[in-house]
């Protein structure tokens, strides 16, 4: 794939001013973590107890500040060369370093990520200056991907669907869920994946547990398993959840309540359409879900974004009034937990309005939504 170059990080810390503007503020601060690395492709090696900070003034140039013994780090990113670095060293007072690239009374959304310690030493060296967390301030700084963004994202599904091709092979009766979660680790890193983030085995009970650590239960005959894997591949996120049952013989509940949410599921992507909002996903979900008499059991939001981390801005959930726009990739993954008993969900990302689907979205998960029989 295209490496991200010097100029398409400019364009970002560009559109990150303009959208500053736009909100009435001084500016952003950026931090290390994936703010970081979308802004200007550094990743400091270490997070440490010293202040990296980027400063994207709503007018003005960019700068950066960093320790200098961490410059030559900073100096091999592809986005370094579009931005003014200030290099401190110890002994000195970095943030009244930074604080001579600041607005003293002026207001920055800053990254979540932030170390309090940092924040606060701002604080107490500009006192009249003030702080939003970035996903309140500017929550569509990184919602809307562009085309190599996408690209990574379509390979991090593709992968995740090659994941899933492999583990309905395996065997899962008699076996931990331990066991499987290894199995899937590791076919995510043969599909190329750099980092797992999570896998979610949950047999039997535990799938009423949407986030249940995969534990020493055996998998028997006759379980319901809820699989949702994902992580980083070529630096941007996967995410997929689909259901499996140990044994063919389906019980009428489960495969009543399997179906429901897959009929949820569709209609969740269903209702990305022109002048939809975010809401209106989880609006579209939970109506048949509550329909069907479950609606208690639908006990999360049904999406998230993703991107550089698998979870971010937009959130699919009741309340989020933001208008979906093209470029927008989210989860839609509804759910039933049926506690002491089962749960299903089933889980694709999804692009909104592209150039294939202008009026809808398309799916970046292509494994087949059934009940996967397995043994």
């Amino acid at each position: 794939m295209r490496e991200f170059t010097a100029q398409d990080f400019a364009a970002r810390i560009d559109r990150a001013a303009a959208q500053a503007r736009d909100a009435g503020l001084a500016g952003v601060l950026v931090t290390p973590g994936p703010d970081m690395t979308y802004f200007t492709g550094y990743t400091p090696t270490a997070m440490t107890e010293r202040i990296t900070l980027l400063v994207v003034p709503a007018d003005g140039e960019a700068s950066i500040v960093v320790p200098v013994l961490e410059r030559p780090d900073l100096d091999r990113a592809a986005g370094a060369a579009a931005l003014h670095v200030t290099a401190w060293t110890d002994g000195v007072d970095e943030y009244a370093v930074t604080a001579d690239l600041l607005d003293a009374a002026g207001r920055y959304a800053i990254s979540d990520s932030a170390w309090a310690m940092h924040l606060l030493g701002l604080q107490r060296t500009l006192p009249g200056s003030s702080y939003s967390a970035m996903t309140q301030a500017l929550p569509m700084l990184r919602a809307v991907k562009g085309p190599d963004e996408l690209e990574r994202l379509a390979a991090a599904g593709a992968a995740n669907d090659a994941t899933f091709a492999d583990i309905v092979e395996i065997r899962f009766s008699g076996r931990r869920e331990l066991d499987v979660a290894a199995d899937l680790a590791g076919f995510l890193r043969d599909h190329g994946h750099s980092q797992v983030d999570f896998t979610v085995v949950g047999s039997g009970p535990n799938g009423a547990n949407p986030h249940h650590e995969a534990g020493d239960r055996v998998i028997q005959e006759g379980d319901m398993v809820v699989l949702d894997f994902g992580g980083l591949k070529d630096g941007y996120g996967s995410d997929m959840t689909r259901m499996v049952h140990v044994g063919g013989d389906v019980t009428d509940q489960q495969r009543e309540v399997f179906e429901v949410v897959r009929a949820a599921q569709q209609a969740g992507v269903d209702a990305v359409r022109p002048g939809a909002t975010c809401q209106d996903v989880d609006r579209a979900a939970r109506a048949v879900i509550t329909e069907a008499g479950y609606g208690e059991q639908f006990i999360h939001r049904t999406g998230h974004g993703i991107g550089l981390t698998t979870h971010e801005p937009p959130y699919m959930i009741e309340g989020e009034e933001q208008p979906i726009v093209s470029g927008m990739c989210f989860s839609v993954e509804p759910g039933i937990y049926l506690s002491g008993n089962f749960g299903v969900r089933i889980e694709d990302i999804v692009v909104a309005f592209p150039d294939d689907v202008p009026d809808g979205a398309r799916r970046l998960n292509d494994a087949p939504h059934d009940l996967h029989v397995v043994e």
